[in-house]
């Protein structure tokens, strides 16, 4: 799978830890940036062309990355096509679902808020998690209007 990944600075070394698992698990990884630190960069630079990567090509998905994930979420949803989901270390569950129900195919995440060792399990369940369709169909086809 062609996973794309974003962040700013505030999630620029959890990204690396998170290209670097993907690579290992044999996916197929475009990273948007950040490349390097700079505390004065702005989310949306990477955050953009990362959602509208995962907009262009159906299969693949994203992974981007804040302080609390919530910006980032925010600009990718504005991209047609894209669902964001946010997770900072509450119930797994909210990651099911956001599959199950949601058919989200970006997942950003609050790097100021989740450790390398919890994210790994995280993203897999996100990854491994099928969409349901069905009624939840119906509902995601009204986003893109």
């Amino acid at each position: 799978m062609t996973i794309h990944l974003a962040t700013d600075h505030a999630g620029l070394k959890l990204k690396n830890s998170i290209k670097d698992y993907l690579i290992g698990k044999g996916h197929d990884v475009t990273d948007h940036g950040a490349l390097e630190y700079d505390a004065q960069d702005d989310y949306p630079d990477f955050i953009f062309p990362c959602a509208k990567a995962v907009a262009a090509d159906q299969q693949s998905r994203g992974i981007i990355l804040g302080g609390s994930g919530q910006g980032e979420a925010m600009a990718a949803n504005r991209i047609k096509g894209v669902r964001a989901a946010v997770y900072y270390g509450s119930e797994r569950e909210i990651i099911r679902l956001s599959r199950e129900h949601n058919n989200a195919n970006v997942l950003s995440l609050g790097a100021r808020f989740i450790s390398d060792q919890e994210i790994y399990n995280i993203i897999e369940t996100w990854l491994d998690e099928p969409f349901d369709g069905g009624r939840h169909q119906r509902r995601i086809d009204k986003l893109d209007i």
